[in-house]
Order: structure tokens, then sequence, then C-alpha cells
């Protein structure tokens, strides 16, 4: 088994790429160890001392480190991703398996202005951060502010609030006039 590696913008977070599926649907994230007891395979990423945070995407694993040094962590997250893989064992057990995406309230008078806010979200900016091995996820919009999570590498990004100013915000403002404002929530 041959894992790539990419760098992404977030120099805390590296994309390993081992060639196969990793989320058949959707993507899971864990911020921390308390969050992976549905995946095997974060838990085992988690039992490296320095990793702080897995994102899994549909052929894509984001790892976050605290600290210490790519060249010293990139080894021993290799090797656990390895052993998961030639394994056989699930990446995530069938209870806890998510289909990631958004989480919102659909009820209310801004249906269609949500509906064209999750469009553009899905088709024009989750790839984009898919490929620096992040996620985006819609969380609300009120009163002309357009709320959002930021996952995998995007989560605690020296340049996410630059990206969702300079960019998310100003394409969302562009297509849809009643988008002010577009804020990061946890």
């Amino acid at each position: 088994m041959f894992i790539q590696t990419e760098a992404t913008p977030n120099p805390a977070t590296l994309k390993f790429i081992p060639g196969c599926t990793v989320l058949e649907e959707g993507a899971a994230d864990f911020p921390g160890p308390a969050s992976a007891a549905n995946s095997p395979l974060a838990t085992r990423l988690f039992e490296i001392a320095e990793v702080t945070g897995v994102y899994l995407g549909a052929d894509f694993i984001t790892v976050t480190k605290s600290n210490g040094e790519w060249h010293h962590l990139k080894p021993m997250i290799l090797g656990a991703i390895m052993e998961h893989f030639t394994s056989g064992r699930p990446v995530m057990l069938a209870e806890g398996a998510s289909a990631g995406g958004h989480v919102y309230d659909a009820d209310g008078d801004d249906g269609d202005i949500v509906a064209q806010i999750i469009e553009l979200l899905d088709t024009k900016v989750r790839p984009a951060v898919a490929q620096d091995g992040g996620d985006i996820v819609f969380r609300s919009f009120s009163e002309g502010v357009v709320y959002v999570h930021l996952q995998g590498s995007c989560a605690g990004c020296p340049s996410s609030t630059i990206t969702l100013k300079n960019g998310i915000e100003n394409m969302l403002k562009h297509y849809i006039p009643e988008v002010e404002e577009v804020r990061q929530v946890s």
C-alpha cells in the first residue's frame, strides 16, 4: 500500500491519501480523542501523542498535530494508517457512521436563501477546501449572517479568516444579496 501525503495551508495539518476509499459517503470530523470512539482508525491515530485532530473524507485523512516535527510524526501516522487498512477493520463502526454535511433548521422564512447558500457551498466551496484536506459545513442563516463550521485542515488554519472573508463571504454576497457576512462557529 502506497500512501501519499500533501501539505495543506495549515502548517499543523497534513493530508494523507491512502489510494482507496476512506468513507463511502459524507465525512467525519474528530476534533479530539473523546470524539473518536466510533472510528477505529481515528482512535488508532489519537494513540500518537501529538495528534490532536483527525478528519476523514471520501479518499483522504487529514491529521492535525499539537507540536513536534512532521518528519518525526509522519512515519508513525503512515504506519498507523497502513496497519489499519491492511487489517481489514472498518474505518467507522456502523452505529457511528456520519454522513457529514450541513446541520440546520429547515423551517423559517429564509428557506430559499438557505437552499441557495447550501448549493453554492456544495458546488463552489466544499470541493476547493476538500483539496486542502478540510470541509465547510453550513450551520445557519440569520439576519444576513451565514454561520459555518470549518473542519479538518481548515479548522485553526492561519489563513481561514482570510478565506472566509475574502473568498466565501464575497462570493455569497455576489450571488445572494441578502447575505451580509459569513462567520465561523465551533
